[in-house]
């Protein structure tokens, strides 16, 4: 080919490469405009919804400050649809991120789950000061702290917004959170704000994502080192692989009695042993045949062995998303059950019912917003931060239901999304840990091997070059390293992490005094 005609080709291509990126651009612009339409519709729909169950559903002796009710319900569902694209992505990740289910599977499977956990698990009563943060007794009126809540709801929907749109998995407890407490100081003062139970939060900042990581890395390394690492795969395998799969049994099980389960059913210390004991015999005996069947026609290699964590991270999906949706539903709709007790009874409660159909509200809101907005935070979780395979992503889930278990027993305050995060950076680090440690050893090696078999070459540099190439070589391979774990990642998500109670209080305080204005 001339050329002439070879530059006339060139730059052909790069002009349809150019219309190839701008018609990808164009689409998905589209689909984003379609999806947030879907949105409003959807908070149309609670609008809709919100009238008719303030007029006609629940009882009101006193009709009055009708706008704030069906605002603090829009507002509401607003904040639901943030939590199913921010906080549900730590739930069905690692199983995207390792193939063992698709992007389309996991919305399918986490928007049931979640639905199901808030409406059938969410309970009747909520509370209506999330953890005791601010004391009600100290606010002055009704009125107050309907604004005060109002501004609270509004100020976590918000963050959770923007954290999904940076592409940080945030919690949406330390979100509400920061948001009553800035709303609280803002209508009675610093005095209102519980700063004991502040500081416990503060502290789960670094306890949850260290415990979730360290949990998380031990299994990994048991996994490397009493599996993969042995003469006999295969055998080891048979031998391992049930008894950890009925550890995650036990531990989901008794993580669904004690906080999937907890607003129907408190259960006795005994009772909860005696739940994760029989999970673990009934797990054990249903997976060791199975796992032995299965190994037969496995290939001696780790890919091959870690699909036999399949069906157990699909499973802890499931469980995540329901024992998720019956906790987190109360992020949505404690506030705005609230709002419509203080309302209606013109007195603030400490606890208060929640009609069935605010519930329907908060479930649906969640599994609309992981549709519709969940795919970005579920990619970042599950394939941006570190690579993960399905022995990886079964650590990260099986670390999430201990961390819980053990940080509930101790009564430390956790947050399942950190824990969950925290999950897949110790994973990726340990990687990476392990593979400088497996360089050196081989370069060791090679070392040996070449001193003893005189290998100095005539022609081979002096010292001060030897020295400069191994400091190169250095720095190249701590570069291949790094990218096990993706630093930007790991930045971006802790500094949203350590932003998200200030500046949520920040925001509901500057909303508490807009509405104060407009009141």
């Amino acid at each position: 080919m001339k050329l002439p005609e070879l530059q006339k080709k060139t730059t052909l291509d790069k002009d349809l490469n150019k219309f190839v990126r701008i018609e990808q651009a164009t689409t998905e612009t589209g689909q984003q405009i379609v999806k947030v339409g879907l949105g409003v519709l959807f908070l149309a729909a609670v609008w809709v919804i919100a009238t008719i169950g303030y007029y006609d559903i629940a009882l009101f002796p006193v009709k009055k400050n009708a706008a704030f009710v069906v605002g603090a319900c829009i507002i509401g569902g607003y904040m639901a649809l943030n939590i199913g694209a921010n906080d549900v992505a730590n739930n069905v990740g690692p199983a995207v991120g390792s193939k063992a289910l698709t992007l389309v599977g996991a919305l399918f499977i986490a928007a049931i789950f979640e639905a199901a956990g808030a409406i059938l698990a969410g309970g009747d009563v909520v509370s209506t000061i999330k953890k005791g943060i601010i004391d009600p007794s100290l606010m002055p009126n009704a009125d107050t702290f309907i604004r005060a809540m109002l501004a609270a709801l509004l100020a976590a929907a918000l963050w959770l917004n923007l954290a999904t749109y940076i592409g940080a998995p945030v919690s949406t407890t330390h979100s509400i959170v920061g948001g009553v407490m800035g709303a609280g100081v803002a209508a009675t003062g610093l005095d209102a704000v519980n700063w004991v139970t502040m500081s416990k939060i503060a502290a789960s900042w670094v306890i949850s994502p260290v415990m979730g990581g360290l949990i998380a890395a031990a299994f990994l390394a048991f996994i490397k080192f009493a599996i993969y690492n042995t003469e006999d795969m295969i055998a080891a395998a048979k031998r391992w692989v049930p008894v950890l799969v009925a550890i995650m049994g036990a531990a989901f099980s008794i993580y669904l009695v004690m906080k999937g389960l907890s607003k129907l059913w408190k259960a006795d210390l005994w009772v909860v042993a005696a739940v994760g004991s029989i999970a673990f015999a009934i797990s054990y005996a249903v997976v060791r045949p199975v796992v032995a069947e299965a190994s037969v026609r496995l290939e001696k290699r780790r890919k091959a062995v870690s699909s036999l964590f399949t069906i157990p991270l699909i499973c802890s999906a499931a469980l995540l998303s329901f024992a998720h949706g019956a906790n987190d539903v109360a992020n949505a709709v404690g506030p705005l059950a609230a709002i419509v007790d203080a309302v209606s009874s013109g007195g603030i409660s400490d606890k208060v019912g929640v009609p069935f159909w605010v519930m329907v509200v908060g479930a649906v809101g969640i599994a609309a917003g992981l549709i519709l907005f969940g795919p970005k935070l579920i990619r970042t979780v599950g394939e941006q931060i570190t690579k993960l395979d399905r022995a990886r992503a079964f650590c990260i889930a099986l670390s999430a239901a201990i961390t819980v278990i053990i940080a509930s027993a101790l009564g430390l305050p956790v947050s399942s999304t950190h824990i969950a995060v925290g999950g897949v950076f110790g994973v990726g680090f340990l990687r990476e840990y392990l593979a400088r440690t497996q360089r050196r050893a081989r370069e060791r090696a090679r070392t040996a091997a070449a001193a003893e078999g005189g290998a100095i070459a005539a022609g081979n540099p002096g010292p001060e070059a030897t020295l400069a190439w191994e400091k190169q070589r250095t720095k190249l391979h701590k570069a291949r390293d790094r990218k096990l774990v993706r630093r930007r990642h790991l930045l971006t998500i802790v500094a949203a992490w350590v932003v998200t109670v200030p500046l949520a209080a920040l925001l509901a305080a500057i909303l508490f005094h807009i509405f104060n204005a407009f009141a």
